[in-house]
């Protein structure tokens, strides 16, 4: 039994074990985090305005080009979007909302969703792009 100077047992905790196990699993959550982007497959148009910085948590709104809809990744109807939106989400506490449509789709379609999500009650959209290559010349 260990014991201090005066006979009373000694009652601290070794941390070291539990910090070193929490800098091994930062080094691999840090490592394997990028890899776990996942989503839609949706060729956005390109633009050639900076790439803005989006929230990891924020809802993301997808068409692809088969004209499916995904929030996140659960799939519904186009014409579902405006009765399952506030089903699926809390749309007084949600903060960004992301529309990312596939640039082979018809505009009209692609309003037609983001009319849809504006009468589910999201106020603000924002609209998903690429930004366009720069050419050697400096210009896109």
């Amino acid at each position: 039994m260990i014991t201090s100077g005066k006979g009373r047992l000694m009652s601290d905790i070794n941390v070291t074990p539990f910090v070193d196990v929490m800098l091994v699993l930062l080094i691999i959550f840090m490592v394997t985090a990028p890899m776990m982007t996942s989503g839609v497959k949706v060729e956005t148009p390109q633009t050639t305005h900076q790439r803005m910085d989006v929230d990891e948590k924020a809802l993301v709104i997808s068409i692809d080009a088969s004209q499916r809809v995904f929030i996140n990744k659960y799939q519904l109807n186009i014409s579902e979007v405006r009765e399952k939106l506030p089903k699926i989400l809390d749309v007084k506490r949600t903060g960004d909302v992301y529309l990312k449509a596939d640039k082979s789709l018809p505009y009209g379609l692609v309003m037609d969703v983001m009319a849809q999500i504006r009468d589910a009650g999201i106020e603000k959209i924002g609209m998903v792009t690429e930004q366009a290559p720069v050419h050697k010349s400096g210009r896109r």
